[in-house]
């Protein structure tokens, strides 16, 4: 995983509300247990036709998608399915953070265990997001804010260790690995004291 401080980008709208982890990664594409493909059939069923053609009108076969970082979608994003897919084909996909105004729980468990930054923001933020696509904004892990074009920063809720993890660039297990020294001396300071 990489470290994610801060950012700049350009956003990339779904108006739709309720998106599911289906739709996000389609249970057809499901057969395997490693990330890798994942980010090529991420919304297949909305990118491509039954055929395999692109959708031109799909706001994910923009141009300019592969500059645009950051997601901000209908509320309910992530519902469904506790599928890890979801995630991994949105990051493989390109996308750094994930806006809703109101995220599935084991979506949002999901995103922060993996390195996908997945913030939930009040209503006026969010109505002004999806009323504003071409918007470039500004997410500050550290001190959890997004900032909009006006300048207006809006802070976010970010577990502490949630925002550990994503600075660090590593996920729970990394984390105690990185402890290694110290679980290795207190184990040590242990045996002496037996």
């Amino acid at each position: 995983m990489k470290p994610l401080r801060q950012m700049s980008s350009k956003i990339l709208v779904l108006h739709q509300d309720n998106i599911d982890t289906d739709q996000i990664v389609p249970a057809r594409f499901l057969t395997t247990t490693s990330r890798q493909g994942l980010g090529e059939v991420a919304f297949a069923d909305w990118r491509f036709d039954s055929a395999g053609r692109s959708r031109p009108e799909c706001p994910l076969n923009a141009p300019d998608f592969s500059e645009r970082n950051i997601l901000v979608a209908g509320e309910n994003f992530g519902c469904g399915s506790s599928r890890e897919h979801a995630v991994w084909a949105l990051m493989q996909f390109g996308f750094w953070v994930v806006i809703s105004s109101r995220l599935a729980d084991i979506f949002r468990a999901n995103a922060l265990k993996n390195g996908l930054l997945a913030i939930e923001v009040d209503e006026p933020t969010h109505g002004w997001l999806l009323a504003h696509p071409e918007a470039r904004v500004e997410i500050d892990v550290t001190r959890s804010t997004l900032r909009l074009p006006d300048d207006r920063a809006v802070e976010f809720a970010l577990d502490p260790f949630a925002r550990h993890c994503l600075l660090e660039g590593v996920d729970a297990l990394g984390h105690l690995l990185d402890q290694q020294a110290l679980i290795s001396a207190f184990e040590h300071r242990r045996q002496e004291a037996a």
